[in-house]
């Protein structure tokens, strides 16, 4: 697994923190020092933090769980999005909807009622509508699309939540917390690091930082999903294998 290396992080600007006085005393152990009142993160402290939370990561994709991704910040939405893609994990950017995990029955409702959408207009049910009706129906299922985003894909509470800023994302990471869920996040030095239970301190408001540290996450994530696919070939080739030994067995007896 790919280890980040303290250049990429400062050409990335992930040291770069919050006004001094804005801090959170919480953050001290993780800020190097304070330059024109700005507080510099310690970018090995980083690291170590950072290698922490994608190994964990690569695990939980390894063993074929979900980790969601929450992300409503602008300049993080895009990012997250194709980062999320490309892993194919589910992710939130739009809107935080409370509980959509401490509620997630009355979620899976929603999502039941976005399919039987999809389903009125593949087989031709939409088509009967009125003109009225067609555009009721297919603003209420843009609307769920917005507020569930790629969640709509999850049959189950994720394993872990990935959040950029828990300070924006406080519902989340409060739910997350309720349900016993572990929550990964990029911490600032205005945040709070022990909400999180594996926190990376970094800057998460610009979006270079945000960028560079994904690409490490989902880096570790791609290898979880890779190995978790190796073992399900081989232990297939062994089944294949063991197939025919039986088979002969069989016809000797």
């Amino acid at each position: 697994m790919a280890k980040a290396t303290f250049e990429e992080l400062l050409e990335a600007g992930v040291h770069f923190g919050h006004l001094k006085r804005k801090w959170n005393p919480n953050m001290a152990p993780y800020i190097f020092s304070e330059q024109k009142g700005i507080h510099i993160i310690d970018l090995y402290k980083t690291i170590v933090k950072l290698d922490e939370a994608s190994n964990a990561m690569k695990q939980i994709a390894k063993s074929g769980k979900k980790i969601l991704f929450v992300a409503t910040k602008k300049q993080a939405k895009g990012i997250v999005t194709e980062m999320a893609k490309e892993v194919n994990m589910p992710y939130v950017t739009e809107r935080w909807s409370g509980g959509m995990m401490t509620n997630f029955a009355t979620v899976r409702k929603a999502i039941r009622k976005m399919g039987q959408i999809d389903k009125m207009e593949t087989d031709g049910t939409f088509a009967t509508l009125s003109k009225r009706e067609r555009l009721h129906v297919s603003r209420q299922r843009a609307k769920m699309e917005r507020n569930l985003g790629s969640i709509a894909d999850m049959s189950r509470l994720p394993a872990a939540l990935f959040v950029i800023d828990v300070m924006k994302e406080h519902i989340a990471v409060a739910e997350a917390k309720k349900l016993g869920i572990p929550v990964f996040a990029m911490v600032d030095t205005n945040s709070d690091p022990r909400v999180a239970d594996f926190p990376i301190p970094s800057n998460d408001d610009a979006s270079k930082s945000i960028s560079k540290v994904l690409q490490y996450v989902t880096g570790a994530i791609s290898e979880g999903l890779n190995e978790r696919q190796l073992e399900k070939d081989k232990r297939a080739s062994e089944k294949k294998k063991e197939a025919p030994q039986e088979k002969e067995s069989a016809e000797e007896k």
